[in-house]
């Protein structure tokens, strides 16, 4: 799965779209010596924050993963690094084969199941991508990086902001110091932001 990216970030509300998420998952730890980078949202489901360009795709790297992976039928690792590198580069259909692949060789690795989830939004299927977050959560029910993108793909793919809200609570009531928590702070303090009245069932229906 892809280690340094997660959801992050708001840069405020405007009707059903909330505008310059970061979004992605994480394992634990980053890679050595990297920063934190993650993808735009697609252009299409809200306005993208200021994100690094995509990584330039090391197709040496991708060539000995892959021979690697062709070696070792059984082990999921180079196929989530596949992932990784594919889903840095932004070619996320590339992505999805290969955490695809490494989920079928551990099922129960929610990282990478929401690292898929993460890869199915950014091909506009926002529907896929919300089934996926749920096989993740039926993995471990307390995720927050699941639980904080559900709640972006929910917002953004959805424009449910209900949905949204209850994704976000949960990721405050879990771990309220940790990274997800502050993010999702600031996520229902732009939606109280907009919606004073805190009506955000109202707000998330077209034309109200």
């Amino acid at each position: 799965m892809k280690p340094e990216s997660i959801a992050f970030g708001i840069a405020g509300v405007v009707f059903g779209l909330i505008a310059g998420w970061i979004i992605g998952s994480q394992q634990a730890g980053l890679r050595p010596g990297q920063a934190p980078v993650a993808a735009s949202a697609p252009a299409q489901q809200a306005p993208a924050a200021a994100a690094p360009s995509a990584a330039i795709l090391d197709e040496t790297k991708v060539k000995a993963l892959t021979t690697v992976a062709e070696q070792q039928p059984t082990s999921p690792q180079p196929r989530v690094e596949l992932g990784n590198l594919y889903f840095d580069a932004e070619r996320y259909t590339d992505a999805i084969k290969w955490y695809g692949d490494a989920l079928t060789l551990a099922p129960t690795d929610v990282n990478v199941s929401t690292d898929l989830a993460v890869s199915y939004y950014y091909t506009n299927q926002p529907d896929r991508a919300l089934e996926q977050f749920e096989a993740s959560l039926k993995l471990n029910p307390k995720h927050t990086k699941t639980l904080l993108n559900q709640g972006i793909v929910r917002a953004f793919g959805k424009q449910d902001l209900v949905g949204a809200e209850q994704s976000w609570q949960q990721v405050i009531q879990l771990e309220p110091n940790s990274a997800e928590g502050q993010a999702a702070k600031r996520a229902l303090d732009s939606l109280k932001s907009a919606h004073p009245g805190g009506n955000t069932a109202t707000a998330a229906k077209p034309g109200a």
